[in-house]
């Protein structure tokens, strides 16, 4: 679902009263809910779940579980436990199924927690994903508000993973470069969560940049902390291949979504042009986290986590006195970026929404890289074997 949808089926549930024991809540456009059980700890609830990305069972599950358990270590915290949350067609082989749960518990167990139970229904199209539980200390949780005028912004993985997943289900993947966006995928954010931890106050915001893309979880950030933010195009990392896809066309349903919700609210510099905007919208998966810091942490953040690598990529500008005010001022968010003048029309197959034709059904609609709704495991079947309709 996209930005813009989630926030209007939301709001009717912004306005219940919420016990003072609920630190983070469905009030705040957060990445997970805190629940204060004592002075030193609090849990954190979450859950995420998604059809396959890529062909291999184990792979899938691994990547869906490390997207999943990413919610907890952009609030700060460690993960506990979790359960599976499985959707399985009843003409797919379950021995398929045990391999994705297979690897969602070792991602777990990697993390430091357990798969405890799960819940399974029979749907037409595969899913699998966590609800997991977390701890944190009440003094300790990392949100999306907090960001200050100053302050560096710094993101923990390249981005590009919708692009290039949606190139893989077309079949026009190079190895090499799906092989890269794997392993970013299936990488935790355990690391990155405890260097900005360590960082201590110099950490003012944090999330993870999953669905919404780079500037759709940037707005929610900037949005919650009441100031605008800039960035540098040519600072942003990209996994190899990224640029590619986006000139071939492969774009996710998701990113037209995210960019008819973010375009009025952005100004991009007219010199980059369309393909560097898809970047910008592209939905990622298991992304990393995305930080504002104060600038005096930027030189001691490698030495807290010298396995991961952050990239600098913007800064926070002004502030601003209330969130009515941050639209105005987003007009100028960004500003290094560019003038967008968004595609409808990418390639041919694809008609003026952005919806791709299946090949196997010519009547069926379905968002680029998504399952055909007629037959989801037919040519775009999960695990790349293709089969007749």
């Amino acid at each position: 679902m996209g930005p813009g949808a989630l926030a209007q089926v939301l709001r009717p549930l912004t306005i219940q009263a919420v016990p003072a024991e609920l630190l983070v809540g469905i009030n705040a456009a957060d990445d997970a809910a805190v629940y204060r059980v004592n002075d030193t700890q609090a849990i954190i609830s979450t859950a995420d779940f998604f059809p396959p990305v890529v062909d291999d069972p184990y792979v899938f599950g691994a990547i869906a579980a490390a997207n999943a358990l990413s919610d907890v270590y952009a609030m700060g915290g460690q993960v506990l436990m979790a359960i599976n949350l499985v959707a399985w067609p009843d003409n797919l082989d379950y021995a398929i199924l045990s391999e994705i749960l297979r690897a969602g518990a070792d991602i777990v167990e990697q993390a430091g927690g357990v798969v405890a139970g799960g819940h399974t229904v029979t749907d037409k199209e595969p899913k699998y994903g966590l609800a997991v539980t977390g701890m944190v200390h009440p003094q300790h949780i990392l949100t999306k508000g907090g960001a200050k005028p100053g302050d560096l912004l710094v993101l923990s993985k390249p981005l590009g993973t919708g692009l290039i997943t949606t190139a893989h289900k077309r079949e026009e993947v190079a190895e090499n470069d799906l092989d890269a966006a794997i392993v970013s995928m299936m990488q935790l954010n355990r690391k990155a969560s405890q260097a900005l931890l360590e960082a201590g106050a110099g950490v003012h915001a944090v999330t993870d940049i999953t669905g919404f893309g780079l500037l759709g979880h940037a707005w929610e950030m900037a949005a919650q902390s009441l100031v605008g933010m800039r960035f540098q195009f040519a600072a942003l990392p990209l996994l190899p291949g990224a640029r590619r896809y986006a000139e071939l066309g492969h774009i996710t349903g998701g990113a037209y979504r995210n960019a008819t919700y973010l375009t009025p609210h952005v100004h991009i510099a007219e010199r980059l042009d369309e393909v560097d905007r898809e970047l910008l919208w592209d939905p990622q998966t298991s992304g990393g986290l995305f930080a504002a810091i104060d600038p005096a942490m930027w030189p001691a953040l490698a030495a807290l986590a010298p396995e991961v690598r952050f990239w600098r990529i913007g800064e926070v500008t002004e502030r601003v006195q209330d969130e009515t005010m941050v639209w105005r001022v987003s007009r100028r968010f960004h500003s290094c970026l560019c003038q967008y003048r968004f595609s409808l029309s990418y390639l041919s197959q694809f008609d003026r929404r952005g919806i791709n034709r299946c090949t196997s059904h010519p009547g069926e609609d379905r968002d680029p890289g998504e399952f055909c709704k007629r037959n989801p495991v037919g040519q775009f079947h999960a695990y790349g074997q293709r089969r007749a309709a």
